[in-house]
């Protein structure tokens, strides 16, 4: 559905979707456990977010006769993960698109004011006519998603789409308020949104830390 503002919201509501979630959520998952589930829910998310997928008309020979289909355009697209818990949703995006480039930003949150700092980033410097999927766990504060969404299209990228499992209300706001003026079409798909945010930034119920869950606790 679209808001008032433009920003297309996507909700997916399937059982599988939500099987997978619940066992996200589940505090004794283990790690390994919790990257197959990962990986295995943005598969299937990722087959709603390429729904606009730039495609060109191709003319194959199969064994039988000539037939007409569908190929990627050129440029590819480019799939960015948000480091470091973006990274762990990679694998089940490319399991859709194996084709695509992908990009790296790095950002964190300041947990003092909430506020997304970049600390890294491996793009291309002109993303002109390029679609370009983000990948982010959690859409608690909309700071991270919507600062990098703005990265992008300053480097002239041209059709957003981020994939996140989880959003509470809040943060859907806060992105939509980040992105409005960009001039560009912007879609969010995720698996679920949650009650609201606590006093901490985190998303209610949610499924804790997404980095720490995948990964571990840093050193």
């Amino acid at each position: 559905m679209w808001d008032n503002e433009g920003v297309e919201l996507r909700v997916l509501d399937h059982p599988l979707v939500t099987h997978k979630l619940t066992l996200l959520r589940d505090k004794e998952t283990d790690s390994p456990t919790f990257r197959a589930l990962v990986e295995e829910l943005v598969t299937l998310l990722s087959y709603e977010a390429t729904r606009e997928v730039r495609v060109n008309e191709v003319t194959v020979q199969t064994p039988v006769s000539e037939t007409k289909g569908l190929a990627l355009s050129s440029p590819k697209p480019l799939v960015v993960p948000i480091l470091r818990a973006g990274l762990g949703m990679l694998e089940g995006m490319m399991h859709m698109m194996p084709t695509a480039e992908v990009g790296f930003v790095g950002m964190v949150r300041n947990e003092e004011t909430l506020q997304p700092v970049t600390y890294a980033e491996r793009l291309p410097q002109d993303l002109s006519a390029r679609q370009c999927y983000v990948l982010d766990p959690m859409l608690a504060t909309g700071g991270s998603l919507g600062g990098c969404v703005k990265f992008l299209v300053d480097r002239g990228a041209d059709h957003i789409t981020c994939i996140c499992i989880l959003a509470a209300p809040e943060g859907i706001e806060n992105f939509r308020k980040l992105v409005e003026d960009l001039d560009v079409p912007c879609t969010l798909v995720v698996a679920a949104v949650d009650e609201k945010l606590n006093e901490h930034g985190y998303i209610v119920p949610g499924l804790g830390d997404a980095g720490d869950r995948l990964y571990g606790l840093a050193n």
